[in-house]
């Protein structure tokens, strides 16, 4: 097992294996991961055997500990189709010798969630446990509607959206982020004293790079003034909702459950999943009840995403 630690000049390779792997997403391209990398001290590992590549991990070092990856919302092993629960073992095996020769002592690793997965890929969380002897430190929250089967509406949403079509308001997809970043901005600043993770300015870069992957829908009243807003990102498994959020006079309106109508019982009612993300603060040890119950209301259930350390 050979270990590299990527560089630029190998972005084309990285790029090509992440979109033909088993469990990659467009997060792990680097044209995505590179628009915060002064951020990071990047470090991160591709893993070949034979000169054939065959996992990927995305990473960064901070003092004496390797992160996979704090910038993104989940980064764990990036797997071909060749890799097996051995040669996984063989994987983190090898990296934690190479880890411990370049001084890290500790790892921290977020799972890439399996309603991400294109073919089963959970190799890595059997590898965490008979090789790492890894111990459980966040499990964050999420809410997830599996289309095929969908738990019912709640009827406060179904009337909600029925509401929302009364009070005129339409939705549509819309390709200027700066008409909801404004409505973004407020809301999070008021609801959680926050901004947006990304600037006005980064959703536009990574939007040019990744047109389909990330689309703004917007719900606009009668006479066109804009009341809410969701940015989607589309992976071939998962519609996963980046942002949600409304004015005072969207929420009025119902203006979000008829975003939620269009997306979930039209444009995306064939995709396998719709993630309207997660609930939970604090490495999920406190749960935003009333944020999760209006996400339950569309038929959403829970998906866990973890995170696990440990020491070398």
């Amino acid at each position: 097992m050979q270990i590299v630690r990527y560089q630029p000049e190998r972005a084309d390779e990285w790029n090509a294996f992440v979109k033909a792997s088993k469990n990659g997403s467009f997060l792990i391209d680097r044209r995505y991961m590179d628009y915060h990398q002064e951020r990071f001290n990047d470090h991160s590992l591709m893993f070949y055997d034979d000169q054939q590549l065959l996992a990927v991990m995305p990473a960064h070092v901070d003092d004496d500990t390797l992160y996979s990856h704090q910038g993104l919302t989940y980064g764990g092993l990036v797997m071909s189709e060749q890799c097996t629960a051995k040669t996984v073992c063989e994987i983190f095996e090898a990296l934690n010798d190479d880890l411990w020769q370049t001084g890290v002592k500790r790892v921290v690793y977020k799972v890439i969630p399996h309603i991400y997965h294109r073919q089963p890929s959970e190799e890595d969380l059997y590898a965490l446990f008979k090789v790492c002897h890894a111990r459980l430190i966040g499990r964050d929250v999420a809410s997830v509607i599996r289309t095929a089967d969908a738990a019912k509406w709640h009827r406060d949403r179904r009337y909600a959206a029925n509401k929302s079509h009364t009070n005129g308001i339409q939705v549509d997809v819309c390709d200027d982020f700066s008409v909801f970043w404004p409505i973004l901005t407020d809301n999070l600043r008021r609801t959680y004293n926050a901004l947006p993770v990304h600037s006005l300015e980064e959703i536009q870069l990574l939007h040019s790079r990744f047109p389909e992957q990330i689309r703004l829908y917007l719900a606009r009243k009668d006479d066109g003034t804009p009341v809410a807003g969701t940015v989607l990102y589309v992976t071939p498994q998962v519609a996963h909702a980046q942002y949600i959020s409304a004015t005072p006079e969207g929420k009025r309106l119902h203006a979000v459950d008829a975003l939620y109508d269009r997306i979930i019982r039209h444009d995306f009612a064939d995709w396998p999943y719709i993630d309207f993300g997660k609930s939970s603060e604090e490495e999920g040890r406190v749960l935003n009840e009333s944020l999760i119950w209006q996400k339950e209301g569309f038929g959403a259930r829970a998906v866990c995403y973890d995170r696990y350390e440990w020491e070398l």
